[in-house]
Order: structure tokens, then sequence, then C-alpha cells
């Protein structure tokens, strides 16, 4: 998997990525450390505010970037979100006032839904190699869960020698890397995308995930993972503190359980996806989460027993590598579903409604759980993982069916009109759906 980074351009934009991450993974830290100086105990209510503002961030920001992005230049636009992101970093350690947060996140998380998405739109055309691209997602992935073990770990170690305040610069060296390194990777030309008004563009992402059959599953999917990142991200605490009675020093051992079970996939995929298609790899390990929220819902009902810890970090590690089944073939599948000049509002329009799935079960996990127990939280979120995973099955065929269409522009002779009728517009014939050339507008 690692010959991958043996292309130069990538290796920058991986570096790029892996550097950001590591800088946005000491701002977290930071950041609660700092809330809790304006907050004292309401700093939790502050971060949960934060989390909903990066969410809304997200939502709002990616589509609108997704339809000029195609119009600008990318490694440009990349830069300047670094540069933007680090200057944010800049203002955080000097705030006095919760509200001067909430106005940076916003600033910081809108930089960061329009690097995201053109970042992700580059790889394909980077890599154009199917089996090139899909260890590319694979390191991906592995440089998320590393970053959730790494930077804490980092954090931790500089706090004993350094205040939280300095925690900011390593976050503003980490984005000034990043820009450097996209700085000096070659990109590669793109694709010419039809013209459209920037409304029209900002929709065109939307509507691919509401016209593409699998796309539509893949948003029905998203759904169903963040139902259970949700349970993990927000709940962890609470199940070491109150349910296990543990330490505070044990929940990194439970969310190191779920980046462990994410990694272990994410290692093993590429060979798998070589020899079987996505669909069979996606909607087996979402089928998987809702099995796996039936054995957490049997830990939270537990009254008691040594058995619970090593119960839920196999729990943590099952719904890390399920995750990891659905997550890493996400973009070979956004790839091979839109046309070329297109990949950069379909990434946007994945990303913003991934995200917007987070901010339905983010609150969901929270509220619930504190209003009315876990194991109703348990319930609510494991209903909505089932849910969701039988909606993709239902979604996406395992054998789409034909797409009739014309073709206009072809020149007679041409091998893919082997079979076709010959109509007053061009030449009508009908197939599985493709993204070649002949059918980028099909």
């Amino acid at each position: 998997m690692l010959a991958v980074l043996r292309h130069r351009t990538y290796r920058h934009l991986f570096a790029a990525q892996v550097i950001a991450l590591v800088g946005t993974g000491l701002a977290t830290v930071a950041l609660g450390l700092l809330a809790y100086d304006l907050a004292g105990a309401d700093a939790g209510s502050v971060l949960g505010t934060a989390l909903a503002i990066k969410m809304v961030a997200y939502v709002v920001v990616a589509p609108a970037v997704g339809a000029v992005a195609d119009r600008l230049p990318r490694r440009a636009l990349m830069v300047t979100a670094d540069l933007v992101r680090a200057g944010v970093a800049v203002f955080l350690p000097f705030v006095g006032e919760v509200w001067q947060v909430y106005v940076l996140i916003f600033l910081l998380q809108s930089a960061s839904a329009a690097f995201t998405p053109t970042f992700q739109a580059v790889i394909p055309d980077v890599l154009p190699e199917e089996r090139a691209y899909t260890r590319a997602l694979s390191m991906s992935r592995l440089a998320y869960d590393l970053e959730s073990l790494f930077s804490p770990a980092l954090a931790a170690a500089l706090l004993s020698v350094i205040t939280y305040q300095w925690l900011f610069t390593g976050t503003v060296l980490g984005f000034l890397a990043s820009a450097a390194l996209v700085v000096s990777a070659v990109l590669p030309g793109r694709v010419a995308s039809a013209e459209a008004p920037g409304r029209a563009r900002a929709r065109t992402g939307i509507r691919s995930f509401l016209a593409v059959p699998r796309l539509r599953a893949l948003l029905a999917l998203n759904l169903a993972v963040a139902a259970a990142g949700a349970m993990v991200t927000v709940n962890s605490v609470v199940y070491v503190r109150d349910v296990l009675g543990l330490s505070e020093g044990a929940v990194p051992l439970a969310l190191g359980a779920y980046g462990a079970g994410s990694m272990v996939v994410a290692l093993v995929l590429p060979r798998v996806l070589d020899r079987v298609p996505d669909r069979a790899v996606m909607l087996p390990g979402a089928l998987l989460l809702a099995v796996v929220f039936a054995g957490l819902g049997v830990v939270t009902a537990a009254s008691g027993g040594s058995w619970r810890l090593p119960a839920l970090l196999v729990v943590w590690a099952a719904f890390g590598a399920a995750c990891s089944a659905v997550l890493t073939p996400t973009g070979r599948l956004v790839r091979r579903s839109v046309p070329p000049g297109e990949r950069t509002a379909a990434f946007a329009a994945q990303f913003s409604l991934s995200h917007g799935c987070w901010l339905l079960t983010y609150p969901l996990a929270g509220w619930l759980g504190a209003a009315a127990g876990l194991n109703w939280a348990v319930l609510a979120l494991g209903s909505i993982a089932l849910g969701a995973a039988l909606l993709a099955v239902h979604l996406w065929p395992s054998r789409p069916a034909p797409h009739p269409h014309v073709h206009a522009d072809l020149p007679l002779g041409h091998p893919h009109l082997a079979g076709a009728l010959r109509v007053p517009t061009g030449w009508r014939h009908s197939h599985g759906p493709l993204m070649d050339g002949p059918h980028a507008r099909s």
C-alpha cells in the first residue's frame, strides 16, 4: 500500500493532509482547555455549540464552494484555505469571550469546508488508475485514525512543558506546512465542466445524490455511520466514567479501540477491493453496525461485572471496523458515479450531506443520553443505523437497470454504437451506468 507514496504529487498532498490533521488535533485539545478557562463547568456546553457550528459550516459552505471551485485554480484555493485556517488559529489564544470562540470556529471550519472537498476531488486526477486510488483512500483513512491516537498523546507530552495556548502555535505551523506542501505539488489539469449559473452548479452535486441510485444509497450509508460514530464520540466518556466507574485515563483506551478497529479494516481493504465490488463491502459494513448496536445494548443494560470493559472495547473496535468498511471506498463510489468535470461538486455534496447526518446524530446521542438514559440513546441510534442500512440495500441494486439514452455526437462506426438504433436525434441504446467520455452527460 505504501507504494502509492512513490508518486511525488500524491506524496506531497498526503503529507499536507497528515500535517494539517495533526495541527487540527492539537487545536481540538487546546480548544477544550480554552473553553474551560472561559466557561468553567459550562465548558461542555461551549464545546457542544462549537461542534454544532462546525457541522453547520460544513453543511452550508461546502456546496457553495463546490459551485465555484471548478472555475478557480485548485492549488490556489487549497493554499488560501490553509492560510485562512492558520490566520484564525493565530487569534484563538487571545480570545476573552465565548462568542469570539464561536466566530473563529466558524471561520476555521468554513475554510476546512473549502479545502477538504477540493483535496478529495484532486486525488482521482493525480491517481487515475483505480488500484492506486483505492490504496490512497485507505491511506487517507489510516491518517484520520492515526491522528485520533497520535494528536492527544502529542498534546499531553507538550502540555507537560508548555501551556495549552502554545498548542495553537502547533496548529498554525501545521496549516502553514500544509500550504507549502500544496504549493510544491504539480497538479494535473482539470477536465472542464459545462458552464452553468453558480446556483445551478451548487445544486449539481446534490442532484447527483438524488439521481444516481448508488449515491442515494451512499446518503443512507452516511446516516448509518453517523449514528455509530456519534455514539462513540459523544458517549465514550459517559460509558467509561459513569457506566463502568473507571478513571478518565480509560477514555483514550476506548477511543483507541475504535481507531484500532478502523485501521485494521483500512489496511485490509485495498486487496479486498481488488477482488470484490464496493457494494459487497459497504452494505455488509452498514448492516454490521446494527448488529454491534445490539451488543452495545447488552453492555449498557448490564448491572455489573468485570467483563463489561473488554466487551465495550470489542464493541467500539467493531464500530470502527464497520465504519471503515463503509467510509474507505466512498471516494471510489463518487468518482465512478459522476463525470470528471463534476467531481468537485460531487465531493462537496458528499462532504456536506454526510456532515448533515452528523449534525442530526451528535445532539441526539448527547441530549437523549442525558435526558432519557443511555439505553434509549442506544435504541434510537441503533434503529437509525438499521433503518439506514436497510434503505441503502434497497436503493443500491446489485445489477443496475439499463439506462436508455441517445448519443447525438458520436461518429458513424464508433465501437460504442454497435447494436444502437438510429433515431432522428442520433443513436439510441441502453446499458448500465458508465462515466467514460461518451457518457459524461448521459
